[in-house]
């Protein structure tokens, strides 16, 4: 989730009732709720989206993929571990151009080395460096944790402030950034977009922009501001979970029916249920310590730094 790489209980999700369609095949068996570990529905090819799709369509397609993800993601959150603003925040910085699994199995030792925005502040750069190496582009990232806390000790008198024009000035924080801090360390609305996010309000035709910015903003329009911050968790987990870069799930995905991209990736159902990931695909989330509706829904927590 960082500047530079754009980076549980339990509600149910749908699946379909697969031994009902094999003795019915003309008739389209009733959908049923199951636990978070069950197979996704097996999905159906996409209606085709007008080119003229009207911007009344768009808003209300746009929204209930949302309402759809929200019933397959019930327990989503952020991935990254974090028990205060500061945490989140130097925890997001670090996640540029590496995964959020990696951050959490890193973090623990800077945090308990430096807990307080003035440790961090004044500590030995090279010991910062060597905790961070594990992140990759550990120079670079040690040189913004430790300014950002300087900042932040200097000006906000070590506190993380919850305002977004406070937070861009900080060192290596950007607007993706300071949404994620400011959405899920002080509960304001904000649109995270990653790199995951872009590519999936694309392939879903809400917008055809790829400036981080100009994404933002016309994906903001479609919905609510209130919706914002759960919006982002949503796609996010989608796109990690189901709908990857290289080879979609799309013959596992719970809302092919209304992505025009369907047939991008693998149809196929359970040559598709063989490519999703963390808990859709039966293991580890990324995080160490997840949120308990994580846990009550079926998903594990990540394994720490070393471990076999």
């Amino acid at each position: 989730m960082g500047e530079q790489n754009p980076g549980g209980g339990g509600k149910t999700v749908k699946t379909a009732k697969t031994t009902a369609a094999k003795k019915a095949p003309a008739k389209k068996a009733p959908a049923k709720k199951a636990s978070a570990k069950a197979t996704p529905v097996e999905s159906a090819p996409a209606k085709k989206v007008p080119a003229d799709e009207s911007r009344t369509a768009l808003v209300r397609r746009a929204r209930r993929i949302n309402r759809e993800l929200a019933e397959v993601y019930p327990y989503a959150h952020p991935e990254l571990d974090f028990e205060n603003p500061f945490e989140l925040l130097v925890a997001t910085v670090l996640s540029a151009q590496t995964t959020d699994l990696r951050v959490n199995q890193t973090t623990p030792a800077l945090f308990a080395k430096y807990p307080t925005p003035e440790d961090l502040a004044a500590a030995n750069p090279e010991e910062v460096e060597e905790i961070l190496r594990p992140t990759g582009f550990f120079r670079a990232k040690t040189k913004s944790v430790i300014g950002l806390s300087k900042a932040l000790v200097d000006e906000f008198g070590g506190e993380v402030p919850g305002r977004l024009e406070d937070l861009v000035k900080l060192p290596g924080v950007g607007r993706k950034t300071a949404f994620v801090v400011l959405g899920n360390a002080f509960g304001r609305p904000g649109i995270t977009v990653d790199t995951h996010f872009q590519r999936l309000v694309r392939r879903w035709k809400w917008t055809d922009e790829t400036d981080p910015d100009k994404i933002e903003a016309v994906v903001g329009s479609l919905f609510p501001k209130s919706e914002w911050t759960d919006l982002s968790h949503h796609v996010i987990w989608h796109g990690r979970r189901i709908c990857h870069a290289r080879k979609p799930a799309c013959g596992a995905c719970p809302i092919a029916p209304l992505c025009p991209a369907y047939g991008e990736g693998e149809t196929d159902p359970d040559k598709a249920r063989k490519l999703l990931k963390y808990e859709k695909g039966g293991f580890p989330g990324q995080r160490l310590k997840p949120p308990q509706s994580y846990l009550d829904a079926g998903g594990r927590p990540a394994p720490p730094l070393g471990a076999a």
